[in-house]
């Protein structure tokens, strides 16, 4: 139980991720790229995961299941952030022609799941 508590800290402090549609509409709008239907690909994509993400219980899903599902939700922020930032790095390399931001400046298939070999 101790393990799951700190795994819930450590992610509630992590921090949060701008959201997709937030950091879009950042971006400058004179930008050539702003037009594209690559962009608008990019910005519906972003909308849509933005409202998927409110429609699903969050936090209130843990309270249902009691102390021993903080390690579960903990889980699904991390995987939530992760979500964002790929979505924010794809909105940005689709509307934007500035180089990346340094928080956006990663290897994609650091998130990429990993293929678990069984016995």
């Amino acid at each position: 139980m101790r393990i799951a508590m700190i795994l819930a800290l450590s992610a509630a402090l992590a921090g949060c991720v701008t959201s997709p549609v937030d950091y879009g509409a950042k971006l400058s709008q004179q930008d050539p790229k702003w037009a594209s239907p690559e962009c608008q690909q990019a910005r519906i994509a972003a909308s849509d995961y933005d409202v998927r993400e409110k429609e699903h219980p969050g936090w209130g899903f843990g309270v249902l299941l009691g102390p021993y599902s903080m390690g579960m939700v903990a889980a699904v922020k991390e995987h939530e952030q992760q979500q964002r930032r790929l979505l924010a790095r794809q909105v940005h390399l689709q509307c934007s022609s500035q180089p990346l931001p340094k928080e956006l400046d990663f290897d994609p298939a650091t998130y990429a799941p990993t293929k678990t070999q069984y016995p």
